[in-house]
């Protein structure tokens, strides 16, 4: 199964698992630039749990649309933990959604630093009312690649995520 059958295989079973728990879903991109959003609303019917889809990829839009802080993106970067867990928060709050997911990262082919090599993404996951979980991977591949596994894990993780929890 190639990357974009897994997208969809991902997308379609996190679609009936929202839809059967009532709940809705907000994603807020960097590295992935519309991508989750893309693919989500690739489903026909996912209106009916896909709310909103912001594409953050500035420190400027991250602190004006998702409020981001500006003393998270000073002390640890756009590519951190801290900054995707900020973003998920942001995404669940202008997005009205009950889950969301972020994602922040280097695709490449430049960018990259010591500490953050190229490949480096930070994801978070967030419920309403509860603080979000965040992680960082690091991805090999050209910038197509980076991006297409950091959907990949982000809709994997949320769905692993929602499968393991009680619906509310």
């Amino acid at each position: 199964m190639g990357t974009e059958q897994r997208i969809s295989a991902f997308v379609a079973d996190l679609g009936a698992l929202l839809r059967q728990r009532g709940e809705t879903l907000a994603a807020a991109e960097s590295c992935t630039g519309g991508w989750l959003a893309k693919a989500m609303t690739d489903l026909p019917g996912s209106s009916a749990w896909f709310a909103a889809g912001l594409v953050a990829y500035s420190n400027e839009a991250k602190r004006r649309l998702l409020g981001v802080r500006r003393e998270t993106l000073a002390a640890h970067g756009a590519v951190s933990r801290e900054t995707a867990a900020e973003m998920a928060e942001g995404a669940l709050k202008a997005g009205g959604a009950d889950l969301s997911l972020a994602v922040t990262g280097i695709a490449g082919p430049g960018g990259g630093a010591e500490g953050k090599p190229v490949g480096t993404v930070c994801f978070a996951f967030a419920r309403r009312g509860q603080p979000p979980e965040s992680e960082a991977r690091c991805f090999e591949g050209d910038r197509r690649a980076v991006r297409a596994q950091s959907v990949e894990h982000a809709l994997n993780g949320l769905l692993n995520r929602l499968r393991k929890s009680k619906a509310p």
